[in-house]
């Protein structure tokens, strides 16, 4: 349940009589009804307030729910002055030190004052209303946005805000009564104007609303502010267990992949070999490619440091620089000519949650197409990964027709090498978080080819690879289940 929820549950409680219990010797709501009709009587020939029109009997259909037998249902109308003609004042007749209140001065849902600011440094334009201390102040525009208070103060305030008193009934419990979720709905569906909805007078004046004795009234009051302060720090607690949840799936996927590359997913079985075995296969390979002038040979690399190594990995596992086990090549960093059809060239923002975007495409030529793809034909199970401006968002490749690629490492086993690229894909969503971090440049930010090629990667041996995929594959579904 939210804060909002709870909170609203509690008015509703507090209006349904079920939220103090009831106490005969506090008399019931028939009663304080009568002493009301009885005071009204009295201010009326004291020509405090004017005589209104009498308010149509209320009818069994009418009622929107029991309520305790103490109770009693009235009309808004029947215990308050809401319909009472409101005093109003001239700008002329405004003075500097007048307390003025706006609707922005307000805060939505609780009522409470923002801001108090005086005549002299608001401009005042037009009539407006008097309130006096004590009264209620009740926003018939945007009611929605429940913005009810009592006066702590006279003032002046727009004509938006209807100031009213209450009669023998306790103004915080009728603050409550306006705030709570069955009146809110009845406003709020016979609203008029689309923009700037209003309710009417009309409605207001009729609304059923559940009397209590007095001394329940103040009860049922003392008890919601009671829980008020508990609701806040629930919403407090709320809050943090909903950023929780929010980005629980996505740290329970980042440990997995954590897990997978630091040897802890599956476990490790001496009969699939040794990483050292695998990575002399590789540069056995890579001599035989180049002898064939099927690549070119790269400056040797770095040996690996002890303080390059950022965790432990399993002992038959090796530390590897990437170009050392995988060919690692870009797309083109020029600008083709654009035509209206030809061959897509795919750049960064084509590669969104592990798929090639074809929506939002440029083609380019046959011509310039072949120019890029004499370097940097993609194939199937090459992976790409955006190298500048959105960096990371690798796609594991599964080519479905022709295109080629800007702004975007490619990445490609080297012929019959056993290196599973569905690991080095789940490598690369893993290590991309690394990488967006320590990205440079100014306007857009980059990573370049020399740093692709000496990044440290953590290599077991080929079936573990499989097995460690297949694992991933088998978590990850779950994890999405969360969200």
């Amino acid at each position: 349940m939210t804060p909002e929820q709870l909170k609203a549950s509690i008015l509703q409680y507090a209006i349904q009589g079920k939220l103090v219990e009831q106490r005969p010797e506090e008399g019931s709501g028939e009663e304080l009804y009568q002493q009301i009709q009885t005071e009204k009587q009295r201010l009326i020939q004291e020509k405090k307030i004017k005589k209104e029109k009498t308010l149509v009997e209320i009818t069994e259909d009418e009622i929107p729910f029991d309520i305790p037998e103490s109770w009693k249902w009235v009309r808004l109308g029947d215990c308050t002055g809401y319909s009472q003609t409101k005093p109003k004042i001239s700008p002329k007749d405004i003075t500097d030190d007048m307390w003025s209140l706006d609707l922005e001065d307000i805060q939505k849902e609780s009522g409470a004052i923002l801001t108090r600011t005086t005549a002299s440094e608001r401009k005042i334009t037009g009539d407006k209303v008097l309130f006096y201390k004590g009264q209620v102040l009740y926003s018939k525009l945007r009611p929605y946005l429940k913005k009810i208070l009592i006066a702590p103060d006279n003032g002046i305030c727009t004509p938006e805000l209807v100031p009213f008193n209450t009669y023998l009934v306790y103004a915080n419990y009728i603050v409550y009564v306006l705030r709570s979720p069955h009146i809110d709905y009845v406003v709020n569906s016979v609203t008029y104007g689309v923009k700037m909805p209003r309710v009417g007078t009309e409605t207001m004046v009729n609304l059923l609303i559940p009397l209590p004795p007095l001394s329940e009234q103040k009860r049922i009051v003392a008890k919601i502010e009671e829980l008020l302060p508990l609701i806040g720090r629930y919403a407090v607690a709320y809050e943090k267990l909903e950023q929780f949840n929010a980005k629980f799936p996505e740290d329970m996927k980042k440990s997995i992949l954590q897990y997978a590359i630091q040897g802890k997913l599956v476990e490790q079985r001496a009969e699939e070999g040794t990483a050292e075995e695998l990575y002399q296969q590789i540069q056995a390979e890579k001599q035989h490619l180049i002898a064939e002038k099927k690549i070119k040979k790269e400056k040797t690399l770095p040996e690996i440091a002890e303080d390059e190594v950022p965790f432990d990995i399993p002992e038959s596992w090796k530390w590897c620089r990437l170009s050392d086990i995988i060919d690692v090549r870009d797309g083109t960093h020029d600008s083709p000519k654009y035509v209206p059809e030809g061959i897509p060239l795919i750049t960064s923002k084509n590669l969104s949650n592990g798929i090639i975007d074809y929506g939002n495409v440029k083609y380019i030529t046959q011509e310039d197409a072949d120019k890029i793809n004499a370097r940097s034909m993609v194939e199937d199970d090459d992976i790409l990964f955006a190298m500048i401006g959105s960096i990371g968002n690798p796609v594991l490749v599964k080519k479905d027709r022709e295109f080629c690629i800007k702004n975007m490492a490619l990445f490609k086993k080297f012929a019959d090498t056993d290196i599973f690229m569905q690991y080095m894909y789940w490598f690369f969503f893993y290590a991309q978080y690394k990488l967006k971090k320590e990205a440079s440049g100014g306007v857009q930010s980059f990573i370049s080819l020399s740093r692709f090629r000496e990044y440290l990667v953590p290599l077991p041996p080929f079936a573990e690879q499989k097995r460690i995929v297949a694992k991933i594959e088998e978590l990850l579904p779950l994890c999405e289940r969360l969200k």
